[in-house]
């Protein structure tokens, strides 16, 4: 039998899933990417606001993210987020056949997750809860998050170091389903791992000394002579070296990986000048900050070498430091059990009109059912929990990242996923290509249904938390006994955030110039 709070709950999710629809469409169509989240954040910034919120805009230094809060009355403080970051590169119309949204290219921005209904899916429990706490008079404090450059582990750890995590009672994480078997369902023992991230940065600062370079002409590094190799060679020897010491920095059959990105190189376009500056982005995901820092060891050492072998200078810059995740039984088992009430995302006629067409247009017979059936299914956390460790060798603890994990440190926090809609394969051996996946985190039909369903559990969650004190009080017992005394505690893991907000280096963006709208790649729509 359901509590008359939680019926409210539904019924305001219910109420509002049109409102909520629209809202996932406006963050949807920004496509705005890591760091660069204006007109994302200012949007969240506005709706809060018109709900009551008091909010801080630029929280933690970062300009695109948001701390926002609604009291009433004095008791517990339930902490919540959206994220709303997009990913470069993948730019799909919601559409049902491959094309980038209109007036743009494809390698301009796109959800990929997609953020832009998880931080509404996260925004609407919030403001159920919050009408159903004024409708019973429930005290209690809502604290929502503006969470920007998810995709690079960015602003987590910031406002963990900065203290924004310190008066939390309790803490719900959202997330689309990404990988099976954690679809519908709350993580349990294995949570994300550590990421660990940095900018190295090449300058080529006296190229006039390379060799003998200008010690026949009074012009220094004339166009007879030699130049020097610069900061261009400096990350190509750098981006080689660390491909080829990839198996000298952790075992091998390790589970980890390692990305890069260049984000600089040149600077000049003059043929005999060397590159002044370029830049190296280094990403790594492994099991425990002791394995990072190994990483982190090596890439130095190819740094300082590429630096000597290309007459350089060489600086490393922190972007992330995030923690592993904590686990917390008790929020599991609270948030799973009102995820059954919700129930999981249903897909209505015209959701697998939809699905059947892309089928169709990529040239295979529809299927009745063209959605994976674990999108319509629950499992439980402790089900899933021993799906997930089949693939993993009983010593790893941790697995993938995210930086939700910060807030698993502050205060008793649930990693919750939802469906969110993808394709049965057609024939064995087949995936489908990117854009089939992006497309559908924007097509209403498809996407709504898991909106609707995290909004219901995650409000249902909070009010569960803010109207039982014995429950609130396992879970942070249970906090405490994890973490050996709570915060500062002989098992607690301290924020590893050393390093000021990364906002000022050259992450890919949409741009106005006298052209008009373009993206670092251009984003305009090539002309036919």
């Amino acid at each position: 039998m359901i509590s008359k709070n939680k019926q409210q709950v539904m019924d305001w999710v219910e109420n509002n899933k049109n409102t909520l629809s629209d809202w996932n469409q406006t963050i949807w169509h920004y496509g705005e990417t890591a760091w660069r989240e204006y007109k994302s954040s200012a949007w969240y910034v506005k709706q809060l606001r018109e709900q009551g919120f008091e909010v801080e805009e630029g929280s933690g230094g970062m300009p695109t993210a948001f701390c926002a809060t609604w009291k009433n009355g004095e008791g517990p403080v339930i902490g919540g987020y959206a994220e709303y970051d997009a990913v470069p590169g993948n730019c799909q119309a919601a559409d049902t056949v491959e094309r980038p949204r209109d007036g743009l290219s494809k390698y301009a921005g796109g959800h990929t997750d997609p953020h832009s209904a998880l931080g509404v899916g996260s925004l609407g429990g919030f403001l159920a809860a919050k009408a159903v706490m004024e409708q019973f008079d429930i005290k209690g404090t809502l604290k929502f998050f503006g969470e920007p450059a998810e995709k690079l582990r960015g602003s987590k750890p910031i406002h963990a170091a900065k203290g924004y995590y310190d008066d939390l009672d309790a803490a719900i994480s959202f997330h689309p389903f990404y990988m099976l078997p954690l679809c519908n369902t709350a993580r349990w023992d294995t949570h994300c791992a550590v990421a660990f991230s940095a900018m190295y940065t090449f300058t080529c600062d006296e190229p006039e000394n390379w060799l003998s370079s200008g010690s026949d002409s009074p012009i220094p590094a004339s166009h007879a002579e030699a130049r020097a190799p610069g900061a261009t060679d400096a990350v190509v020897i750098m981006y080689s070296l660390s491909k080829m010491y990839r198996e000298h920095m952790l075992s091998n059959g390790m589970g980890w990986s390692m990305n890069e990105t260049i984000l600089n190189t040149g600077q000049a376009t003059a043929d005999n000048i060397p590159g002044q500056m370029a830049q190296i982005y280094y990403f790594i995901r492994v099991p425990n900050t002791e394995m990072a820092e190994k990483v982190m060891e090596v890439l130095d050492r190819n740094a300082e070498s590429a630096a000597k072998a290309a007459h350089c200078n060489w600086k490393r810059n922190w972007i992330t430091k995030s923690r592993t995740g904590l686990a917390n039984h008790t929020m599991a088992e609270t948030t799973f059990n009102n995820l059954k009430i919700a129930g999981a995302p249903v897909f209505d006629e015209q959701a697998i009109k939809v699905a059947q067409k892309i089928q169709e247009k990529l040239g295979f017979e529809p299927m009745e059912k063209p959605f994976i059936d674990e999108i319509e299914q629950l499992i439980e956390p402790e089900e899933a929990e021993k799906k997930l460790r089949e693939s993993l060798p009983a010593w790893q603890q941790h697995f993938t990242s995210d930086d939700y994990t910060e807030y698993c440190w502050h205060a008793p926090t649930v990693r919750l996923y939802i469906g969110r809609p993808a394709l049965k394969s057609p024939k064995p051996g087949y995936a489908y290509p990117t854009w089939v996946m992006n497309a559908l985190g924007g097509i209403r039909e498809c996407i709504d249904p898991m909106i609707v369903s995290a909004s219901k559990t995650v409000g249902m969650t909070i009010i569960d938390l803010l109207t039982q004190p014995e429950l609130l009080k396992k879970a942070q017992d249970e906090f405490k006994e994890r973490t050996g005394g709570g915060i500062n505690g002989s098992k607690w893991e301290a924020p590893l955030c050393d390093y000021e907000p990364p906002i000022h280096y050259r992450w890919p963006e949409y741009v106005t110039t006298q052209r008009g709208e373009e993206w670092v790649i251009p984003a305009m729509k090539e002309k036919e």
